[in-house]
């Protein structure tokens, strides 16, 4: 029998920024959250670079896979390439609101479609062993949200999903950029609690705007798991409290120091394999926000980072700057 994973506490997926460097960063600060990839389309992952589109560490797992696309028989697909790759679940994107994604049919504008979404789920759910899910926005334009919401997910629950991801905003796909659908449609996670409440079989993850754990422990007392976003991105420090506070997991937070010292056989390998410094430490520039010595920190890493040549000899001396600063404060 396949385990599901953790939905309890996850990072979202997020196009440029979690790739497998990212999630291998985040995996050193918490062994328990799920990790999610970029949303890769259905045509990248079946004609694409399969290895650099969805290559990955195994110290990556537990991980997700997130498709974009519209068509079930390409989901199914593609959905049974990630499967057979490893991956822990496969995700569909009901959610993003970019014009390229519109342009395409996938993202954000099928939740004007839920019969669609929900035969694109039939068939992903027919071709692999493993956990397949949404995530979705709440509605779209002048949908009345109540209604587009509940719609979406009874239709795909009778396809046979079993988890949802909602981002508790609607998305407006005209007037809106991207970048202002993540902040301006207000948040309304009354309604994804009264998701969880009216469909109590159903795993249901909250999305949006959640900025500490402290308010994913609030929000875990109405769903059954959190989907944080920029917050672990911008602040991946927070991730070494992960376990022990949403997951109980016996043991100490991880720190920082300790983060880097997980993750630098990570660095040491794949700058043997040619890649290079800065694609990996700009994901850490976030890693001591807060804490004395965190400007040179940044600094370092991204001055001289991006020198050629640059190895990890930039990453010890911008941890040293650190160590140096929280022994003077």
């Amino acid at each position: 029998m396949i385990r599901p994973p953790p939905h309890t506490f996850s990072v979202a997926p997020m196009m440029d920024w979690t790739d497998r460097h990212c999630r291998a960063l985040h995996r050193a600060l918490t062994g328990r959250a799920l990790l999610y990839t970029e949303m890769v389309t259905t045509g990248a992952v079946l004609h694409g670079d399969r290895d650099r589109l969805l290559g990955y560490d195994p110290v990556e797992h537990p991980v997700a896979l997130q498709l974009g696309g519209s068509d079930p028989d390409d989901l199914a697909a593609s959905a049974r390439i990630g499967a057979d790759l490893g991956y822990d679940e496969i995700n569909l994107n009901v959610g993003c609101p970019s014009d390229r994604v519109q342009s395409g049919r996938f993202g954000a504008c099928l939740m004007r479609e839920p019969e669609l979404v929900a035969d694109c789920m039939a068939a992903m759910i027919g071709a692999v062993d493993v956990p397949v899910t949404v995530k979705c926005r709440i509605g779209v334009d002048d949908q009345e949200p109540a209604d587009s919401l509940f719609r979406l997910v009874d239709l795909s629950a009778a396809a046979g999903v079993k988890t949802f991801v909602v981002h508790a905003r609607k998305a407006w796909l005209k007037g809106l950029s991207p970048k202002e659908n993540r902040d301006i449609p207000p948040l309304d996670y009354p309604l994804v609690y009264r998701l969880k409440r009216e469909r109590p079989e159903l795993t249901i993850v909250i999305n949006g705007g959640v900025a500490s754990l402290d308010e994913a422990e609030a929000h875990l007392a109405h769903v059954d798991g959190v989907m944080m976003g920029r917050a672990a991105y911008h602040e991946a420090g927070l991730l070494g409290e992960v376990d022990r506070r949403l997951f109980a997991a016996d043991g100490g937070d991880v720190s920082p120091f300790e983060a880097v010292a997980r993750y630098r056989p990570y660095l040491l390998a794949r700058l043997e394999e040619g890649v290079h410094l800065p694609a990996m430490v700009r994901h850490m520039l976030g890693l001591f926000h807060g804490r004395p010595g965190a400007r040179s920190w940044r600094r370092i890493l991204t001055v001289e980072g991006v020198k050629a040549g640059a190895g990890i000899e930039v990453v010890d001396r911008a941890l040293d700057a650190v160590s140096g600063a929280r022994a003077a404060a």
